[in-house]
């Protein structure tokens, strides 16, 4: 079987990679990325694919992108004559599951999901949308069993929480006070981008940034980039706000606290955590209360038995279905009205300078002001239904 897998951004190329590896490790594995916005750059693509083996008529194609573009290239891989099984999904935590996350890969024979609990909440959501899509199960392919050597305190930083910048800055100036408690520790402010490099989320106020404006910080903090598998290989403990890093501290044994300073729910990007045992203040972070993750929990939660993961059944029936009889063809779910200028506005905003088709140009040019009136529409909508008090 040849199986491809096609990357736009870090994150994608990093789980795109290592899913090619775990569910299809006979195949022949190719990984391509895209041009478009957020292109990685070549440093973020050697960390991304850093410990996975990959080095047509494709079998198989892994569509492993953001929402826009995973649906311009499943529609244009759904036409092509004998098309191979399209297949994607989200890297990291995927929760809460959104109507978007669906509907941008309504044409994916298959869709990938991490947890038990994913699989729970993406069926609910797929069936009331009735998108009829398939889901398989599979661990997060970069989680990894063996034990930390080290005794390093790493805070993972995320592109979307804390949201404003004075909560970011709090959440600096609490690292730095616990680094400067305990100077016989490394403190590792974990980033996921050099400065001018782009990740799958722009990240507004680049913690590292902010750790640069820091008076007298002390000398035992350090920003880390690379692969998030060579900080845990020295970690003692890991804090974050919300990040797959606390799922892989976890995995590997290692202490973990996820920050609650800032709030705890589907805004934060943290509410998966509830009931996990790991939620903890600022102040915990300061004084080194980490924690071990419910054992329950973490069943449902992205560390499941290996033997529940099924998708490489799934994706092998699917290959053979198709070799047989060919496969059914998947309607996209995204609106349609526009016709061709709606198909250039996807494809632009899906590619940006990368697409020099120049009716992408014209629907940019016409699609921008317009979407600008209807959300407008849409706000003093919200406003004048709101109630007012009496």
């Amino acid at each position: 079987m040849i199986a491809v897998a096609l990357a736009d951004s870090d994150s994608y190329l990093k789980w795109g990679a290592a899913t090619l590896d775990r569910i299809a490790p006979e195949a022949d594995r190719r990984v391509a990325v895209v041009a478009n916005p957020v292109m990685p750059s070549a440093a973020q693509r050697a960390a991304a694919v850093a410990g996975t083996s990959w080095a047509t008529q494709a079998d198989a194609v892994l569509v492993a992108m953001r929402g826009p573009t995973a649906a311009l290239l499943l529609s244009m891989l759904a036409e092509l004559p004998q098309r191979p099984v399209l297949w994607s999904g989200i890297p990291g935590i995927a929760l809460p599951a959104r109507r978007k996350a669906l509907v941008y890969r309504a044409q994916a024979d298959l869709v990938i999901v991490h947890s038990h609990q994913e699989r729970r909440a993406f069926t609910e959501l797929d069936r009331d949308e009735g998108l009829a899509h398939r889901f398989a199960l599979t661990t997060l392919p970069f989680l990894e069993r063996r034990p930390s050597t080290g005794d390093d305190v790493v805070l993972a930083a995320q592109a979307l929480v804390p949201a404003t910048r004075p909560e970011r800055e709090v959440l600096v100036h609490r690292f730095v006070e616990a680094a400067r408690r305990r100077p016989d520790r490394w403190f590792v402010l974990k980033v996921r981008a050099q400065r001018g490099e782009r990740q799958t989320h722009d990240e507004r106020w680049p913690l590292d940034e902010i750790l640069a404006t820091v008076r007298d910080a002390p000398a035992n903090v350090h920003v880390q980039s690379g692969p998030m598998s060579a900080a845990l290989d020295r970690a003692g403990a890991v804090a974050s706000v919300s990040s797959t890093a606390i799922i892989e501290a976890v995995a590997r044994g290692i202490p973990a606290i996820v920050l609650d300073d800032f709030g705890v729910g589907d805004e934060q990007l943290n509410g998966i955590f509830i009931g996990s045992g790991l939620l903890g203040s600022g102040d915990d972070l300061i004084e080194g209360r980490f924690r071990v993750a419910d054992a329950e929990w973490s069943t449902q939660n992205y560390l499941h038995e290996g033997a529940d993961d099924d998708a490489r059944a799934a994706l092998d029936d699917l290959v053979q279905r198709r070799a047989r009889d060919g496969l059914p063809q998947r309607p996209p779910a995204r609106s349609r009205t526009g016709g061709v200028l709606r198909e250039a506005w996807n494809r632009r905003t899906a590619l940006g300078r990368h697409d020099a088709r120049a009716l992408g140009v014209v629907a940019l040019a016409i699609g921008v002001p317009a979407r600008a009136i209807v959300r407008g529409a849409r706000r003093a909508r919200r406003l004048v239904a709101r109630p007012t008090g009496g």
